[in-house]
């Protein structure tokens, strides 16, 4: 819309000098006025200045005035057009107003009517100017809306990394000019060790914090020509072009291992976080964008399956391991559906007695077509794919039940021991899971052995203490599993409330034969003892 302190500019064109003149001067102490005594000489103006408000007349000697109307709307489409015509009929107004006038004076005119139609001509003019800025700014708008979304649909919404969309469009273009160019290319997913552990201890906002500090390291690890993207999870993937050989990929691996030793600080708290990080080489390990992506997860899965902190480069074995691993994983799923899990249970007993004061739950899948399998053979698959948490629950409901069922069959009151999975121990609300079990199945706490690891527990020791505390409150006992083979840290004997301390058959093994090892089960028992834990 015109600036209120800025005055508008007209055009009057008559073919008659002392009409222009009259006019000029009647407007001019308000407004800035240009005249011209012909259609030629108007049309020479108008292609030089935009006008607010034109004032013709219709009749211009050999020309109409008429033809200029569709012209300088084309050309300014806010520009008010007023005619002005000795023909005082109603036709004449009507062919005026067809070709585009806003106005029609007739001849001989008022002043005073000249200078209020120009006033509303002007007032319109304001109006035109007004929508077509806001139209103007509208547009703006959506291009402005229309380019975020395009950008959120190739770019992820945290990092502002490209996504897996955009990354496996630069893939495919990047292996159609490697083809070319006969040069290879990489990519690398890296993969963060333990960022759900973060993440439920320290809330999901230091999960984000530490994913985009994450994301600042990759970029700063690789080159200009070179795609970081984020696709889900703790996922990242790297797209390395500038390569002259395919060991160059293991170099920038080993360059990200190195960058994240430094901790991450995350608020209060520093953090270390490691990496699982899987290569797959173009033309070497598939020559098109799907078989290549595929194949750096096949690697990945193995640099997990090694503990993490590794790199691994695709072999073609590994797509049989992750066919299996996907087989065992769809199987482990309808386990669960299936009620397929089973439990033995293996008796506790007193050495100086032979009484049995207690039994151990020991999960066992019954597999429609390999039998009795154990549990290292699809625990691990089910603490990685959360499907634990299923099965804790079933095996400890069940273990529950089945102490009592003992207990009214006269075998007394014995004491059941459950192995806790680290996933299952750091949930949230894993204490509310326990008493809603014990309340369900209607068993004393004091009759439950809650079996854990060291890893468990000294993932997050402060938080681990309060959680144990109240569950030893509760009445629920506590020991730790296969000891020794964790932290192998005595001092949290002490720290801990633990009733129990099993220890790894690496170490008891030899007892009986190597003093060394007899000496160390010695030490641990009499430590034992002396914090009250058997």
């Amino acid at each position: 819309m015109k600036d209120l302190q800025q005055r508008a500019q007209i055009l009057i064109v008559d073919d008659e000098e002392p009409i222009r003149s009259l006019v000029r001067e009647l407007l001019s102490s308000d407004y800035d006025c240009m005249v011209a005594g012909s259609v030629e000489e108007a049309s020479t103006v108008l292609q030089a200045n935009t006008f607010d408000l034109v004032l013709s007349d219709i009749d211009l000697g050999d020309s109409s005035g008429l033809i200029m109307v569709p012209q300088i709307l084309e050309r300014s489409p806010e520009t008010v057009v007023i005619m002005i015509s000795g023909k005082q009929s109603i036709e004449s107004a009507i062919e005026a107003m067809r070709v585009g006038a806003f106005d029609y004076i007739t001849k001989p005119f008022d002043l005073r009517h000249v200078q209020a139609a120009v006033n509303r001509g002007l007032q319109h003019h304001q109006l035109l100017a007004g929508k077509r800025q806001y139209e103007n700014h509208l547009e703006e708008l959506v291009q402005q809306r229309t380019a975020e979304i395009e950008h959120l649909a190739f770019h992820d919404r945290l990092t502002d990394l490209p996504n897996r969309f955009l990354f496996e469009d630069r893939v495919a273009q990047a292996i159609a000019t490697a083809a070319r160019e006969k040069d290879p290319l990489a990519v690398l997913l890296v993969s963060l060790d333990r960022l759900r552990q973060i993440t439920d201890t320290l809330g999901h906002a230091a999960g984000d914090l530490l994913l985009n500090q994450a994301a600042s390291r990759l970029r700063d690890c690789v080159g200009q020509s070179d795609t970081v993207a984020r696709f889900e999870g703790a996922q990242f993937a790297i797209l390395l072009t500038d390569l002259s050989e395919a060991a160059d990929a293991a170099e920038s691996a080993a360059a990200i291992m190195q960058a994240f030793r430094q901790a991450f600080r995350l608020g209060d708290q520093d953090v270390y976080v490691t990496t699982s990080i899987g290569i797959s080489v173009f033309p070497f390990n598939g020559e098109d964008s799907a078989t290549i992506l595929k194949n750096a997860s096949a690697a990945i899965e193995r640099a997990r399956m090694n503990g993490g902190n590794d790199y691994q480069f695709y072999a073609a074995e590994m797509n049989a391991m992750a066919v299996k691993r996907l087989t065992l994983e769809t199987s482990l799923r309808e386990a669960i559906a299936k009620d397929e899990f089973v439990i033995h249970y293996q008796p506790v007993l007193t050495l100086a007695t032979d009484e049995v004061v207690g039994v151990e739950a020991l999960v066992r899948w019954r597999h429609s077509e390999l039998g009795i399998l154990p549990p290292a053979n699809f625990i691990g698959l089910a603490e990685e794919t959360g499907l634990i948490i299923d099965i804790g629950e079933t095996v400890l409901r069940r273990a529950c039940l089945q102490t009592l069922e003992w207990e009214a069959r006269g075998y007394g009151q014995l004491r059941m021991a459950v192995n806790i999975s680290a996933r299952q121990f750091q949930q949230k609300l894993f204490f509310e899971r326990i008493v809603a079990i014990l309340d369900e199945t209607g068993l004393d706490p004091k009759r439950l052995e809650l079996e854990l690891t060291e890893t468990s527990i000294m993932e997050n020791a402060g938080a681990a203490a309060d959680l144990l505390q109240r569950l030893r409150a509760l009445g629920v006992r506590l020991a730790i599993d296969d000891f020794g083979t964790g932290y192998s840290s005595l001092s949290y004997l002490k720290m801990l409330p633990i009733d129990t301390v099993k220890l790894d058959r690496s170490f008891v093994s030899g007892a009986t034969t190597d003093p060394k090892d007899a000496a160390l089960v010695m030490a641990i028992v009499t430590l034992a003892i002396t914090y009250n834990s058997k």
